[in-house]
């Protein structure tokens, strides 16, 4: 459907080895840093230039004759009461039934999503936890915060039992934890900081086993690949940058730089071959990985809030992206349309996440509350 972006390659990684000079050598002969600046932004505008020579078609114009997603009925089915001020993030279970969420309380909160019942409830050291995940076989949790550090917390069958005694240290950062989330197991971690940087740690030993190096600010979100198999994952921050990493090199591969304010959120595509951002430019973006550039602006001109988080259904056909206006906005992915919205959140939307099964939406608010709604006809 789009070009394959390797045809880009040459220019990019001229431009690559011109910042590697800049960065780690010093300046040959007749080289000042303002030449080598220079030719940074003529390789770059070179690259763009490249880049629009294939850009032949956008994805709307591809999906004028797709049929027309039919009007949602999505209701509110469960509200999640519990933590007394922001929840920051949340996140599900494989199971699909239970979940945890990690709050400006200093509370990480585990959830039973179909009694409301609250399984476990974690007191950590430090206020504004703001990452927290569930490890793929849903016997422990990671999460972190302003503490720099990220935990790992096994969970005891016992709801009586005191997990958080039990957590273990497993990342350490020289800023905040933004984000957090397991590989493909529960022995390996990836982070992301405040320092700019993020890494895969060895959940056992606590042992560094990959840092990346590429954001020039605070890093705010980060999704690894949908696949058992994926190498890869993406990262979003305050510098307007999302880029694609690959954990094995922990080079980047891939770097996207249109939004004009701080990038909150990142998250695949449910094949693994695209991924949205969500901005506090008001806008939410689709970036095709084989095209190597943007193909979609999700955004309206009686949008003026920031976009602080995205999640895509099952299928890949809509997006939902939690906006700073206490909305969650639902967009038809092909067509590029807002088809629905959601309300009832009194606060801004800090996370939305799809069930595994993708038949439930859960977001997080700084109203407090977590709100689980159903369904998706379509899907």
């Amino acid at each position: 459907m789009w070009p394959v972006w390797s045809q880009t390659n040459q220019t990019s990684n001229r431009l690559c080895s011109c910042f590697l000079k800049m960065a780690c050598q010093g300046l040959q002969k007749g080289e000042t840093l303002a030449t080598l600046k220079k030719e940074c932004e003529s390789l770059k505008k070179k690259l763009e230039e490249d880049r629009g020579k294939l850009n032949d078609v956008e994805l709307h114009q591809v999906a004028e004759k797709v049929e027309v997603v039919g009007a949602l009925s999505i209701k509110t089915r469960r509200v999640l009461k519990g933590h007394t001020n922001k929840v920051l993030c949340m996140d599900w279970c494989k199971d699909k039934r239970r979940l945890v969420s990690s709050s400006q309380d200093g509370k990480v909160i585990v959830w039973d999503g179909f009694t409301l019942n609250k399984e476990h409830g974690m007191s950590m050291p430090t206020t504004w936890v703001m990452a927290c995940a569930y490890a793929p076989s849903g016997c422990a949790v990671a999460c972190g915060g302003l503490d720099n550090k990220c935990s790992v917390i096994p969970l005891s069958l016992d709801s009586n039992e005191n997990c958080a005694a039990k957590k273990k240290t497993v990342a350490m950062h020289t800023n905040y934890i933004s984000g957090c989330t397991f590989t493909n197991s529960d022995m390996q971690l990836l982070s992301c900081s405040g320092d700019g940087t993020s890494a895969l740690w060895d959940v056992e030993s606590g042992q560094l086993l990959q840092s990346f190096h590429g954001h020039t600010s605070d890093i705010l979100s980060l999704d690894l690949a949908p696949s058992e198999t994926g190498n890869t994952f993406v990262t979003g921050g305050c510098d307007k940058k999302a880029n694609v990493w690959d954990m094995r090199s922990g080079q980047n591969i891939q770097s996207f730089e249109c939004h004009e304010s701080d990038i909150n959120c990142v998250k695949y595509y449910p094949s693994g071959d695209a991924f949205a951002s969500a901005s506090d430019d008001a806008t939410c973006r689709f970036f095709d990985l084989r095209a190597d550039r943007e193909v979609a602006v999700f955004q309206k001109d009686s949008i003026v809030f920031g976009a602080s988080t995205v999640d895509f259904s099952l299928s890949g056909r809509l997006l939902f992206a939690g906006y700073n206006d206490y909305t969650i906005n639902v967009w038809d992915v092909l067509k590029g349309t807002r088809i629905s919205m959601m309300f009832g959140h009194e606060n801004r939307v800090s996370r939305v996440r799809l069930s595994p099964d993708g038949t439930a939406l859960c977001s997080a608010s700084w109203d407090n509350t977590l709100r689980v709604s159903r369904s998706f006809p379509h899907e």
